[in-house]
This record gives structure tokens, C-alpha cells and sequence, in this order.
């Protein structure tokens, strides 16, 4: 995957704040006019807080450095921490724009409604997530049923897949993740197949990664390890996997064409959230994401977009 610089990016954490110094006459901190973005200056001013998702933050980093570019009077910081952070904080009112890889709960939307809080969402892009090995792994495809057997500890050993008498280290992000929620759901728990079962949990001896960054250098260095990742985060230092619901469906590989024709079975939408129907800068920035401009950034990282 090209990019690659952006995973360098802290992955726990990453803060980006750039303060307007070319400003103009009127000054309002808050003030939200029409932008134009072509030989004018921007009208558009404020601040921006957005939390959430560790899938996201490089979107999210890039989506803030692209929209100050064009509105100098604008500050955006962008902060990871997991999709439940994010969720959290909108909850709370400490963000201004949540960012999550998972769409909110019934009981998240009830706690939010209780203190005040409206939540709209907004799709924003879409993502395959990715099941990865270290390259030396022989086995190239696994299906929902043996993903589950591996995650919850039904499964230990490389052999009982096709591959060699290993013991598996299972790999998976921490609980705060909305990646951990989404994989848990559709393929530990295979929502929505005659094998669903609500009651399946990752096994006790899985080991949670505090973000997709170190996962990916752990599978990259160990040849026995397995682990999901967004699509964005895979780099040719790992393997991925070819996924089926069922032992009869063809194997299909993640990619931006395969998430897009809905082939692939482990993909999602990408969500943003906000306090009510976003105004001011919030909004400008949320319709320049979605827009051509947000979206070219979302190919660029490898994700995928929204039309």
C-alpha cells in the first residue's frame, strides 16, 4: 500500500492543531459564512474538535490539514482513542464531530439523548477490514466459522486450518475499538448467519493491540500471529487473507473494489457524529469531507468512498 508515511503517525493519539495567522478584518471565533475556496479568501472561521475512531485518525488528520489549507481561519485538532472515546466524548459534549468505525448503540444514543445530546450521523467513507498474517503464513484463506473458532480459542493451532503445526497468536484491537465491536459482531458473533450466536466472546488468551499500527508491526515480525486491520493499515509487511461467510462461497481479498462491488464480507461504513445538525465551520467541514475534494483524500489513504 502506498502511504505508508501516514502510518507512522502516532496511533494511540494524534493531535494536529494549526492556527489561522492570516486573518481578516472581521473576527467573530464562531462566525460560519459561505466558504469559497478558489482565489478568495475564506469566509469560514472557528474551531473544531474531532475524537474518536483509531481507524479514522489519519482520515481525519488529512481531511483537517486539507480543509485549513483552503480556510486559514479555521483550527481543527484531531484525536484517536477508539471509537468508544469518541462516542464518549460527543456524549459529554467535549467534541464537536465524533469519529467512529462503528454506528452508535441503542443504549450510546439513549445516554446521549439523556444529557442533551442529538446525535446525527454521517457516512463518510467505507472500509474492508483486512485479515492479516505474516507473509510466511502458507495459509491464504480462512471463512467466518474458523475466524470465530480462532477468536474465541476454539481453534489454537495453525494445522487445523492448512497451515503448520503452530500454535496461533491471536491478535485483536483493544475493547475500546469500534473495530473490536464491528469484527466481534459480524464475524465471532457471525451476526446475521444460521450460525449466529450473540453469546460468543473473544477467548481469554487473544491479545488486544492498543492500536491497528502495532498490530500489523507484530504480524509483520511474528509468523504465527493473526489480526484485523482496516484497510488503510496494510502494508506488504503482511499477508492478507482471502475471507468467505461459508465453506462454499468463494474467498474474496479486501480491497477498494471489493469493498465497493460489496463482494467482500467484512466491510463497513465509516461514520461521522455530531451534536444535531452541524452548523458553522462543523458544517463546512463535515460537507468538504463528503464532498470531492474530502473524498479524493479517502482514495488517497486507501479507503473507500462514499459514491
Amino acid at each position: 500500500m502506498h502511504k505508508r508515511h501516514y502510518l507512522a503517525v502516532l496511533a494511540g493519539v494524534i493531535l494536529i492543531t494549526v492556527m489561522a495567522t492570516l486573518l481578516v478584518a472581521c473576527s467573530s471565533s464562531d462566525d460560519n459564512k459561505t466558504s469559497t475556496s478558489t482565489g478568495t479568501q475564506s469566509t469560514v472561521s472557528g474551531n473544531i474538535n474531532i475524537k474518536g475512531s483509531d481507524t479514522m485518525v489519519n482520515l481525519g488528520a488529512r481531511w483537517a490539514e486539507g480543509f485549513m489549507d483552503e480556510h486559514s481561519k479555521v483550527s481543527i485538532s484531531v484525536t484517536g482513542g477508539g471509537s468508544g472515546t469518541g462516542i464518549a466524548a460527543l456524549i459529554n459534549k467535549t467534541t464537536d464531530i465524533c469519529q467512529a468505525s462503528r454506528s452508535m448503540t441503542a443504549q450510546e444514543t439513549a445516554n446521549a439523548q439523556k444529557n442533551g445530546v442529538n446525535p446525527v450521523e454521517f457516512i463518510v467513507a467505507l472500509d474492508g477490514l483486512s485479515v492479516v498474517v505474516n507473509p510466511s503464513n502458507a495459509v491464504n484463506e480462512l471463512n467466518f466459522q474458523q475466524l470465530s473458532d480462532i477468536y474465541t480459542g476454539k481453534i489454537t493451532n495453525w494445522k487445523d486450518v492448512g497451515g503448520k503445526d503452530a500454535s496461533i497468536l491471536v491478535l485483536s484491537r483493544d475493547t475500546n475499538s469500534g473495530t473490536h465491536v464491528f469484527f466481534k459482531e459480524h464475524v465471532v458473533q457471525m451476526a446475521g448467519m444460521p450460525t449466529a450466536d450473540k453469546k460468543l466472546e473473544y477467548g481469554s488468551k487473544v491479545l488486544m493491540m492498543a492500536s491497528s499500527k502495532t498490530g500489523i508491526e507484530e504480524v509483520s515480525s511474528n509468523s504465527n500471529a493473526i489480526f484485523y486491520v482496516g484497510l488503510g493499515y496494510v502494508t506488504d509487511k503482511v499477508k492478507g487473507l482471502a475471507i468467505k461467510k461459508i465453506e462454499t462461497d468463494v474467498a474474496v481479498s479486501a480491497s477498494v473494489q471489493t469493498v465497493k462491488d460489496g463482494s467482500y464480507p467484512v466491510a463497513r461504513p465509516l461514520f461521522f457524529y455530531t451534536n444535531g445538525q452541524p452548523q458553522g465551520a462543523t458544517k463546512a467541514f463535515v460537507d468538504w469531507a463528503m464532498g470531492a475534494e474530502g473524498q479524493k483524500i479517502v482514495s488517497e489513504l486507501d479507503f473507500v468512498t462514499i459514491n
